[in-house]
């Protein structure tokens, strides 16, 4: 069902569907007491969660590991004015356990960029939401 401004909520597990679908996301978070935004690549985990694989040293792992963080990916059609997006917001933390990350070695997301010494990390899914537009006409009607 349509809201009024012509999106329509998705439900839980059609957001995790369509974040299953698209390779690369977006995590925002705070560096120096301002909101920044990192196109990263990822992958699901079983558990919802969201897995970024990334350098020990990076940036982005000082600013989010153990903090509160937003990841939003979508996918859109210009052409045909349609499209979602969804959100999960949740606590990212560095995977320490070395089981796990053997585990996540053989089935978690690979990184885009050549490292040494990577590690991953997970950001709960603590909450999911997304809405998708579908097909508006020029005219702005559904």
């Amino acid at each position: 069902m349509f809201q009024s401004d012509g999106f329509r909520a998705l439900e839980h597990q059609e957001c995790l569907r369509l974040l299953a679908k698209v390779p690369v996301g977006r995590v925002v978070y705070t560096r120096q007491a301002l909101p920044a935004v990192l196109p990263v690549n990822f992958s699901l985990d079983a558990d919802s969660s969201v897995l970024l694989c990334t350098s020990r040293d990076s940036d982005l792992v000082r600013a989010i590991d153990g903090v509160v963080v937003a990841f939003e990916a979508d996918e859109f059609h210009a052409e045909h004015r349609a499209g979602w997006s969804v959100v999960v917001t949740g606590r990212a933390a560095v995977v320490t356990d070395p089981a796990e990350h053997e585990r996540l070695l053989r089935t978690g997301p690979d990184s885009w960029m050549p490292m040494r010494d990577g590690v991953f990390v997970r950001i709960e899914a603590g909450m999911v939401s997304g809405r998708e537009l579908m097909g508006a006409s020029v005219h702005g009607t559904v």
